[in-house]
């Protein structure tokens, strides 16, 4: 099934012997999709004005096996139900994807867990051993590369789809001010704190001037401003 806008209602899905599924898959580079599904999975679980401390956010190359199990283990704040969101799953071991299985296994009452993957080929027989388990949902991606993409890949720390983008950006034909220009306003929009946006756009700064005074070539400027927002993330 390939989604591009989630239907109306909840996401929630009832196993047959009627316990609700605890596991999500986000499959696909559809950003924006994901988010949306990602905001509906908060809304229907979890309490507004509680949600910072309900909701983990974790990214799968930093994750060892014990940090994830720790997490599953914490216990709701005033809430039902805890949601651990794991980025970049691709990129967990296969450790850890056994050990998740296992856990979907047996009934949770209050952890929710979601997967966003970006390529379901690197994840092929984890997902055929969890899909019982767990509500699957794909996204395809359809729209042309934008400095929105671009800003999401960055976010994630995803450098080789961020760099991909970028250049099919170039190949476009967009100029580099305007890419410089899409991504600061990204930055600014984006809820962080002062001093990590003062560091994010003094990178920016950096790059308009390398790219302006000839020091580097445009691609090349935007290409080591890409890996070194990266890094920060």
């Amino acid at each position: 099934m390939l989604l591009m806008i989630l239907p109306a209602g909840s996401l929630s899905v009832q196993l047959k012997n009627g316990k609700q599924k605890m596991v999500y898959l986000f499959i696909g580079r559809n950003y924006p999709a994901k988010d949306i599904a990602l905001k509906r999975l908060k809304e229907e679980f979890l309490p507004p004005h509680l949600e910072d401390f309900n909701l983990d956010a974790l990214y799968a190359d930093k994750l060892s096996l014990k940090d994830l199990q720790e997490k599953l283990l914490s216990i709701p704040v005033k809430s039902l139900r805890r949601i651990v969101l794991v980025r970049n799953a691709d990129e967990l071991h296969k450790s850890t994807d056994d050990f998740i299985i296992e856990w979907a296994r047996r009934e949770s009452k209050n952890i929710v867990l979601a997967l966003d993957i970006t390529e379901e080929s690197k994840k092929a027989q984890f997902i055929r051993n969890i899909a019982r388990y767990a509500k699957i949902i794909r996204f395809k991606e359809e729209t042309p590369p934008n400095t929105f993409n671009l800003s999401r890949q960055i976010e994630k720390r995803q450098p080789g789809f961020a760099l991909k983008t970028l250049n099919q950006l170039i190949k476009a034909g967009e100029r580099p001010e305007r890419i410089l220009g899409g991504l600061r306003y990204s930055l600014e929009a984006n809820t962080m704190n002062s001093a990590g946006l003062r560091l994010r756009l003094k990178l920016l700064l950096n790059c308009d001037i390398e790219i302006k005074t000839g020091k580097l070539k445009p691609v090349f400027a935007l290409e080591k401003l890409v890996v070194n927002l990266c890094a920060l993330t």
